[in-house]
């Protein structure tokens, strides 16, 4: 199964820069000379050329885009590199579909996704009164155990407790 490493952002100058949105924790996969493939039909494959930091962001130069006009129509592209195994991180299909436990073994309810933050990610929990959004964060979520199909959570006070809304459209809600 691909993955997405990378998205390419917005334009960065006039030879075909790119702002890059790094999506993966690795430091040995976004790298100047890896080649990806992507899902974009007229660069099937990238090269990366240059990376370079400006501020908090990624800016990267590709072999093959040499222009704004290129940066430009690859914007929004993804990187895809071949599913692989990293120290202490999940791909959000793995996690779809675990039952959400307390410490106390309680079922809390199924993990629905994730939804990527600024901050941390949020772990989605389906209850029965509706979604819960639980910071994904070691302190919160201290162990995933893919052979046992269950994530233990350690919830603050309240966060299962109270009350559960659903947002307006009848989609994901959020805990009180």
């Amino acid at each position: 199964m691909q993955m997405t490493a990378a998205r390419i952002g917005p334009p960065h100058g006039l030879r075909g820069e790119v702002f890059l949105e790094i999506r993966t924790d690795d430091a040995d996969i976004v790298v100047i000379g890896a080649t990806f493939t992507t899902d974009h039909t007229q660069w099937p494959t990238l090269t990366i050329e240059s990376l370079r930091r400006s501020k908090n962001r990624v800016i990267a130069a590709f072999h093959e885009i040499l222009t704004r006009e290129d940066a430009e129509k690859v914007r929004g592209t993804a990187l895809l590199i071949e599913e692989h195994a990293e120290e202490n991180a999940w791909y959000p299909h793995q996690l779809k579909g675990l039952k959400a436990v307390n410490t106390h073994g309680q079922e809390l309810g199924t993990v629905t996704g994730i939804h990527t933050g600024a901050a941390q990610d949020l772990l989605l929990v389906r209850t029965g009164r509706g979604t819960v959004m639980v910071p994904f964060v070691q302190q919160l979520v201290p162990t995933i155990d893919l052979e046992a199909e269950q994530i233990i959570i350690d919830p603050p006070g309240g966060l299962f407790d109270d009350e559960v809304i659903d947002g307006p459209d009848g989609g994901n809600g959020y805990a009180l």
